[in-house]
């Protein structure tokens, strides 16, 4: 398994005990379930049943992604301890991020005629190995505790979670960027998410600005709820932030412009998942009696608006919906929030997008970092090119497709470049 840093002393222990209680609950430790005889694998999620539609296999085929899986079956037959299973799987996993990434940066061979900037092959190949080790029997007995660490290793290696290495001192300034998996694929199973491509696009780039050198790092999130109540942005996102001279976490949102969110809320608004499952709550964190209902972007927002970033507009978003002190139906405030009202949706909607600027922000102020520059990124929604609009004929990749990704991931990069040219 991937050696994890130790929490920074710089923080000092108060700080440093914080960041870990604010880091959300720790893996399942093998010894918090009952033994099984490892006989007991389970069936395939929601996720892993959709890859055997067609599109899912045309995109592992055409880029050459479908040999992954089946050399990772044959890694976990061959190990013999539990192990040499953790090694297998934080080897495939790793493997599998830096494979996105080269392919995506234009290294190595692209595998097959699809275009290098997509981000669809990485998804459909984690939840290819994914569903190897669900259906996995060992020779060895693996209780469900082990098992479960199995999967958090591969979800982690195989998202660049683990991968995250910023240089020391500084003369280059450090920047985290955060994607998204496609998402609506019951919709239409074609889907990618240009927030996942940037990620794939911008990790371990170095971008110049006028304030000097500047290195960017990345990883992907699920759209799973269950994952976000569990603190898997919290554990990847603690270590980093004092660390870091800007953030932003990145998602798919509004046809044809971009928005920087400037505030997010408390509340989850019920929209399935990847897994088709429903939250209607208030956003679950630690230490819920000091959570506020509202959180900021302390990103340049005036200055991503007027820079001459890319083909789309961007816009500063301030609305939110809320239920006013004293009141009890959900009002649309065009400005942002009134003094004590009840979060409904941030400017990011009440969906994991909102979810992740949210946890991203609250853990800054947590962490006692209220300069530090960090919020929410909101891309333009990536469409099909014209004539390939129909999720039951259409091709999944058209040259429109294309640039409409190249188009969004450039404006990414240079909306990163602007924000940290601001960063002192």
């Amino acid at each position: 398994m991937t050696h994890q840093p130790p929490i920074p002393t710089r923080l000092g222990l108060g700080a440093a005990a914080l960041l870990l209680a604010l880091a959300g609950p720790a893996l399942p430790a093998a010894a918090d379930s009952p033994a099984d005889t490892g006989r007991g694998a389970a069936e395939p999620t929601v996720e892993e049943q959709r890859l055997d539609r067609a599109a899912p296999q045309e995109i592992l085929r055409r880029s050459g992604f479908d040999a992954l899986a089946p050399r990772f079956a044959r890694a976990l037959e061959e190990a013999r301890t539990y192990a040499e299973a953790e090694r297998a799987v934080s080897r495939h996993g790793s493997a599998l991020w830096q494979r996105a990434v080269d392919r995506a940066q234009g290294r190595g061979p692209a595998g097959g005629d699809l275009s290098r900037g997509d981000d669809r092959p990485l998804y459909w190949a984690r939840l290819a190995l994914s569903r190897e080790l669900r259906a996995w029997t060992p020779e060895f007995t693996l209780d469900d505790g082990r098992r479960r660490a199995l999967r958090a290793a591969l979800e982690t290696s195989s998202r660049g979670q683990d991968d995250i290495r910023h240089p020391g001192g500084h003369r280059v300034k450090r920047v985290l960027v955060t994607g998204f998996d496609p998402f609506t694929l019951d919709r239409d199973t074609r889907i990618g998410n240009p927030s996942g491509a940037s990620a794939l696009a911008l990790d371990g780039t170095l971008v110049r600005t006028a304030e000097g050198p500047a290195r960017i790092e990345t990883a992907v999130f699920p759209v799973r709820w269950t994952d976000f109540a569990e603190g898997t942005v919290e554990r990847v996102l603690a270590r980093h932030l004092p660390h870091l001279d800007l953030f932003t976490t990145v998602s798919q949102g509004r046809a044809g412009r971009f928005d920087v969110e400037r505030t997010n809320g408390a509340w989850r608004g019920g929209f399935p998942d990847n897994e088709n499952l429903s939250r209607t709550e208030t956003v679950p964190v630690a230490d819920p009696a000091s959570q506020p209902q509202w959180t900021s972007t302390t990103l340049p927002y005036r200055q991503l608006t007027e820079a001459d970033t890319g083909r789309f507009p961007v816009y500063d978003h301030t609305e939110v919906t809320e239920i006013p002190a004293g009141g009890t139906e959900p009002v649309v405030r065009p400005e942002g929030p009134t003094p004590g009202s009840t979060a409904r949706a941030g400017g990011g909607g009440d969906y994991l997008s909102n979810e992740i600027a949210y946890r991203a922000t609250l853990l800054r102020d947590r962490l006692g970092l209220p300069k530090l520059p960090g919020g929410h990124l909101h891309t333009p929604v990536l469409e099909f090119g014209a004539g390939n609009t129909d999720p039951a004929t259409g091709a999944v990749t058209d040259p429109g497709f294309e640039k409409n990704r190249s188009d969004i991931v450039d404006q990414v990069r240079a909306l990163v470049k602007t924000a940290v040219g601001t960063a002192r």
